[in-house]
């Protein structure tokens, strides 16, 4: 990636060197996506960003996509399809969705897949998965189980279309002319994260458009207790903790529309043992949810559908008051098929010989335990969890085979749903309800897609979708006629 060069001494109105179509604030799925799909279509793009490193949560993140309706689905039999997803996403969402962009999410979901695999020339795991409200598996997960995997494909892209991406790079304002159109961004060059005061101000002007992709808020804990009073600093979040508000409460400033920001998405798969996202989900989401039982370890019991959507899985647990215990067996690791060394060395995972053992481990009684797993293995026989309703999977099998795998759950904040409106053509909208001219966004900056509840693997499906529609239609923009 090359840089701009800049010129002047060190007042404040120093402007960047460089002619810029399109600005792209943030470098993560759909801030890449756009810059991507902008320089192919021929306009000059700058990436911004305020971290020293590329990728923001994006490269933290699993880099788990969902799509319908492809040759991994049909392999293994499934019979799936774009209403059938759009069905599932306003399911969760309780209907708070706005339907027209969850439509164009599914919609445009396994085409997206496609160009990061067969464009982009990310490796994809040849498996297909299924998670939490999902009515059947259509998530499929990279060969290194990481977002940098399509974080670094996007890269070599654009280091190939020669758009640079600018690190330490602090955005402060949006800038507009007389119209109101946004004209450019008003930033901290040589920003450093943590330290106040640093970098100097500059401006730089886009004469096409401002595309925000600068993520969601879930670290913010100061603007997510506003909107969930809950959500103060005795939770633990998985983003890392740049992930702010900034960019957000700056488009709400020139009169962007805030859409369900109260909407904040906490992780049910996560432990309390360890800070971040951690080792943990990769056994909580991956193995516990779909091969194994949740049990209260005050009751002894389970209590709810491990497989229901993230919302109402977080929601039960948060009422016990206290972290629950997440168990599976050999079986079930080895059905999933995924390496959980990295949890178990940190002893964020235990193993135990015997259930006897997890229960005293866990200050459970044994035999109330036993009872449990009798049961649930009862259920598992019989095809049908008729106690809480979970789906049975054709390839789930009872838990009884040692060793038995076992970690504490706690929910952490993970995902933030609201944000600022956008159309179908990812424009943000105005609170009048026009578009504001000149300003785009895509991600998780924006709001409406998920409603009251995100879908696992959903996330990186809308930042390649609406990521590369904001790219396609700014780069379509007409740069404004001034007479002198």
């Amino acid at each position: 990636m090359h840089f701009c060069s800049t010129s002047g001494d060190s007042d404040s109105a120093l402007v960047f060197d460089c002619g810029t179509d399109i600005i792209v604030i943030g470098s993560g799925f759909a801030g890449l996506a756009a810059a991507i799909e902008a320089a192919e279509s021929g306009a000059k793009v700058q990436v911004l960003e305020k971290m020293m490193a590329p990728g923001g949560n994006s490269a933290i993140s699993d880099g788990g996509i969902a799509a319908p309706g492809t040759t991994y689905q049909a392999d293994v039999g499934i019979s799936d399809s774009s209403d059938q997803m759009y069905q599932d996403m306003m399911a969760a969402g309780e209907g708070m969705n706005y339907p027209d962009l969850v439509k164009t999410v599914t919609e445009g979901a396994r085409d997206a897949f496609l160009w990061s695999r067969d464009h982009l020339n990310v490796k994809y795991k040849n498996r297909v998965d299924i998670f939490g409200g999902h009515s059947v598996a259509r998530c499929y997960t990279p060969e290194t189980i990481s977002g940098v995997a399509i974080i670094k494909r996007q890269l070599a892209r654009l280091k190939e279309l020669k758009v640079p991406i600018r690190l330490g790079i602090f955005v402060k304002a949006l800038i507009q002319d007389e119209t109101g159109r946004v004209t450019g961004v008003r930033i901290i060059n040589g920003y450093r994260y943590g330290k106040l005061n640093h970098g100097a101000e500059r401006t730089l002007t886009a004469a096409k458009a401002v595309i925000v992709a600068s993520g969601g808020f879930g670290s913010d804990v100061a603007f997510r207790k506003a909107q969930d009073p809950r959500l103060d600093s005795t939770f633990m979040s998985t983003n890392k903790p740049f992930a702010t508000a900034d960019i957000l409460k700056e488009c709400l400033r020139i009169g962007a529309n805030p859409v369900q920001l109260s909407h904040i998405q906490l992780a049910p798969w996560t432990s309390p043992d360890e800070k971040g996202a951690g080792a943990a989900p990769l056994f909580g989401d991956y193995v516990v949810l779909p091969y194994g039982l949740i049990v209260d370890p005050e009751t002894n019991k389970r209590f709810v559908n491990e497989l229901t959507d993230r919302k109402n899985l977080a929601e039960s647990i948060l009422k016990r008051s206290h972290p629950v215990i997440g168990i599976a067996d050999e079986t079930g690791v080895q059905t999933a098929g995924w390496d959980l060394a990295r949890a178990l060395n940190k002893g964020v995972v235990k193993t135990y010989n015997t259930p006897e053992k997890l229960a005293q481990a866990y200050a459970m009684e044994p035999d109330a335990l036993q009872a449990t797993l009798t049961r649930f293995n009862h259920l598992i026989q019989a095809g049908n969890d008729e106690d809480f309703q979970k789906p049975i999977l054709k390839e789930a099998a009872p838990l009884n085979q040692p060793p038995f795998y076992a970690m504490r759950i706690w929910p952490k904040v993970h995902h933030t749903m609201g944000g600022v409106q956008i159309d179908t053509s990812a424009r943000v909208i105005h609170r009048d309800q026009h578009p504001i001219s000149g300003l785009y966004a895509a991600g998780e900056v924006t709001g409406g897609i998920h409603g009251a509840c995100r879908l696992g693997s959903c996330a990186v499906t809308e930042c390649l979708v609406m990521g590369r529609i904001a790219g396609k239609k700014a780069s379509y923009e007409s740069i404004p006629f001034h007479l002198p």
